[in-house]
């Protein structure tokens, strides 16, 4: 898990010293592996790692019988995916959640015990079954209209989603040996912990602060797909975020926003549990308690330079800013990010040069633009504390967030913000901070000179706002929430470890009552048995101290 999920996931781990954790993490690319090794503490036991983004064929070749059952689940699985909600031909959605968690399951079944599914997945046989499904009576239009390249879009999808099926990973050895297992994400990377509840009846949590079934469909969006391409890929998404939220014993979404999602897909609202991602507040103490370091005519944006963060509409609005406050300037602290990144960065510069030709005081004085784009670690933003202690107001200008972790951390230094009403934003700022409507220059620029005008109301609200991330977005508080839950889950999941005496008989009522009580869960003489792992799965079960892990069960 990369960038503030990924601390997140290394805070929790490290916060609960008294449990014990086996690490399964699944990545999405070499670049993500490459970017996620870090140090482990000792309640780690071991590792286990595999990618999503290449595997080789797996060599199995499946018999007869093997083949026949491939073909009938994966085509009740993609059956289920091209099929629209028809209570006439008794296709009602829970008909088709029921028939879409049966062929998942067979699937998993089938590559247990034919040792993996990968080369059944890329064959031509799952080409032709897709193909026959989309031509299927009562399809959906858009499926219906599926061309070659569209069928051979979604099979490579659907077989790189679909791999954590071939993994070895739910046996006694592995997470079907864990009290507990713990989903840090949705969607494809919460698959190893639902086939553990399958296969050993292990209780499933499932942690989303963003929502993957969002991604997708944000991901999948016209100019990235053909109509059946996207129709049959969201469907697909859907399907498994229904299943997942379904079979987990609890679901811990990071805010309002994502809980929404969740309900919206058929979550049992009373297995919903919102827990804030835990940050760590003492990084910002020093400017938090420090609030006179600001410039009283300095705006500061902080964040990944990209298009959802629409710094256009924060440029326009700056404009307006100028026109009431000439001594007002803005600093844009951040670096591109994604595909897009750079080219849109250029972009902004090009603009804020067009807005604000640089100014000088006089003839004989170089002149300076109001506006700058820094990064941390420069001079003039050694680090991302300073780089929001420079303003008086902080701005958050999205037109798309989840969580806003800027927003939360501008909270932690005392500083009064302006923020568009997008994503868990109005639940995370509480009424500590001015909210705008997004792609609205005209009130961004008034609510930034509202504060601008009024350092006492900048006073209050940054206060207001500081006090309010240290009671509801501290590390501490994640900690102490995720502690309740696991005790709650364990508590409802008695231990079903089958205790053997040294001729290998049972030991009945050997696991006194007590025994789910989470002091080390897994016992300090846990058996590690070493068994064979796909050919495009990393190592076995070991202890290590790097790791990559984007996302995953633990």
């Amino acid at each position: 898990m990369s960038g503030d999920a990924g601390l997140w996931c290394d805070r929790l781990v490290r916060g609960l010293a008294q449990h014990e954790f086996d690490l399964y993490a699944l990545s999405r690319s070499r670049q993500q592996e490459d970017a996620g090794w870090v140090p482990l503490p000792e309640q780690v036991s071991r590792v286990r790692t595999a990618p999503l983004w290449t595997a080789e064929d797996d060599g199995i070749a499946h018999g007869r019988r093997a083949r026949r059952r491939f073909t009938e689940y994966y085509g009740e699985l993609v059956g289920a995916l091209c099929a629209g909600s028809d209570t006439a031909s008794g296709d009602t959605s829970a008909h088709l959640a029921d028939r879409f968690g049966n062929a998942l399951y067979g699937l998993a079944e089938l590559a247990r015990d034919e040792g993996g599914l990968v080369g059944a997945l890329r064959s031509d046989t799952a080409v032709r079954t897709l193909e026959r499904a989309c031509r299927a009576p009562g399809a959906l239009r858009t499926a219906h209209e599926a061309r070659v390249p569209d069928l051979l879009t979604v099979t490579a999808h659907l077989e790189r989603a679909l791999r954590p099926l071939s993994l070895d990973w739910y046996g006694d050895d592995g997470l079907g040996a864990a009290d507990l297992c713990h989903a840090t994400a949705g969607g494809p990377a919460a698959l190893p912990g639902l086939l553990a509840r399958h296969f050993a009846d292990v209780p499933l949590l499932v942690t989303e602060y963003g929502v993957q079934l969002r991604s997708h469909y944000l991901a999948l969006g016209p100019d990235a797909a053909a109509p059946a391409v996207r129709a049959l890929l969201a469907a697909f998404h859907g399907r498994l975020a229904t299943e997942v939220y379904r079979r987990a014993a609890i679901l811990t979404p990071g805010n309002a926003h994502a809980r929404r999602w969740q309900e919206r897909c058929g979550a049992d609202r009373t297995r919903i549990r919102t827990v804030h991602p835990g940050m760590e507040a003492s990084h910002f103490a020093e400017v938090g308690e420090s609030p006179g370091r600001a410039d009283p005519d300095t705006l500061v944006w902080v964040g990944r330079v990209e298009p959802a963060k629409d710094l256009v509409s924060l440029l326009h609005a700056f404009a307006e800013v100028r026109r009431e406050e000439p001594k007002a300037r803005l600093r844009i602290v951040g670096a591109p990010t994604g595909p897009e990144g750079p080219t849109y960065l250029r972009h902004c510069r090009a603009l804020a040069a067009q807005l604000f030709p640089d100014e000088a005081e006089g003839v004989h004085a170089v002149g300076d633009n109001p506006v700058s784009f820094e990064e941390i670690g420069g001079p003039d933003a050694p680090t991302l504390p300073d780089a929001y202690a420079a303003g008086a107001v902080v701005v958050l200008s999205s037109v798309v967030e989840g969580f806003p972790i800027t927003l939360a951390e501008a909270m932690f230094c005392g500083r009064a913000t302006v923020s568009t009403d997008v994503g868990a934003v109005v639940e995370v700022i509480g009424g500590t901070g001015l909210v705008v409507p997004p792609r609205n220059p005209r009130a961004l620029a008034e609510a930034c000179v509202a504060l601008l005008h009024d350092p006492e109301r900048r006073e209050r609200l940054g206060a207001a706002a500081r006090a309010r991330a240290l009671e509801l977005f501290t590390v501490e508080q994640n900690i102490a929430a995720f502690h309740s839950i696991y005790l709650e889950i364990v508590s409802r999941c008695p231990v079903r470890r089958v205790v053997l005496d040294e001729a290998g008989a049972p030991l009945p009522f050997a696991a006194p009552a007590e025994a789910h009580v989470p002091v080390r869960w897994t016992g300090p003489t846990a058996r590690v048995l070493a068994r064979g792992v796909p050919g495009w799965a990393a190592g076995g079960p070991v202890r290590a101290t790097p790791l990559a892990a984007p996302e995953g069960a633990r």
